[in-house]
């Protein structure tokens, strides 16, 4: 099995980072493969919404010049997935916002690439703002049929500083347990292949209110 966790922050080895070890060590202590991509230190582009992702249906974004179309395959590829981000001003950063737009609709487009993978999310703050930041990365996760572990706290960890997380023994914590019980449900969603049926997959309906 193997998990892929994407760092929102652009400091490879900052908070952000460090929460997704936090996570990533107990998910190895378990035998799961783990790998880190930091995608806030690159230009991402933001969705366009040109819809050609349906029109296409190849599983790749038309938007050049970025890695996105490689993680959209690396998360396709994987059992589970990690989303981390730093609170930058009043949400989760610009770079994995956009990144995330982008990746989560053509999965959606594509017959749901991600659905029924295991997924949680991360933030890092230094203060405030980490609640509205969690909420945002739980959106991708729970639109996209994804199975989520929790934790014993919301999984926000404090620090100003790189290496100040690691002073906040509450959000240590936090970030072991998830680590723990998203290995548990990895394990868990892996022995029941074969064994219990998957609910079959709906047709999406849309609907609007403008009449």
């Amino acid at each position: 099995m193997k998990v892929v966790a994407f760092n929102g922050s652009p400091h490879k080895q900052g908070n952000t980072w460090q929460a997704l070890k936090m996570v990533t060590a107990e998910l190895e202590a378990a035998g799961i493969e783990t790998e880190i991509v930091t995608v806030g230190d690159q230009p991402i582009r933001g969705c366009i919404a040109c819809g050609m992702c349906a029109k296409n249906r190849n599983e790749q974004c038309v938007l050049p010049g970025d890695e996105v179309n490689a993680w959209i395959q690396k998360i396709k590829a994987a059992d589970g997935v990690l989303l981390g981000s730093p609170v930058h001003y009043a949400a989760l950063s610009g770079a994995m916002k956009s990144f995330l737009d982008r990746a989560f609709y053509v999965a959606g487009m594509n017959g749901g690439l991600f659905r029924h993978k295991v997924g949680a999310s991360v933030v890092a703050v230094r203060r405030s703002g980490g609640i509205p930041a969690f909420e945002q990365l739980n959106n991708f996760l729970m639109y996209s049929e994804m199975l989520i572990p929790t934790s014993n706290y919301w999984n926000v960890i404090h620090g100003r500083m790189p290496g100040e997380v690691a002073q906040d023994a509450e959000g240590a914590q936090i970030m072991r347990v998830l680590g723990k019980n998203m290995a548990w449900l990895l394990q868990l969603v892996e022995h029941g292949k074969g064994k219990v049926t998957p609910p079959e997959q709906e047709r999406k309906v849309m609907t609007h209110f403008v009449r």
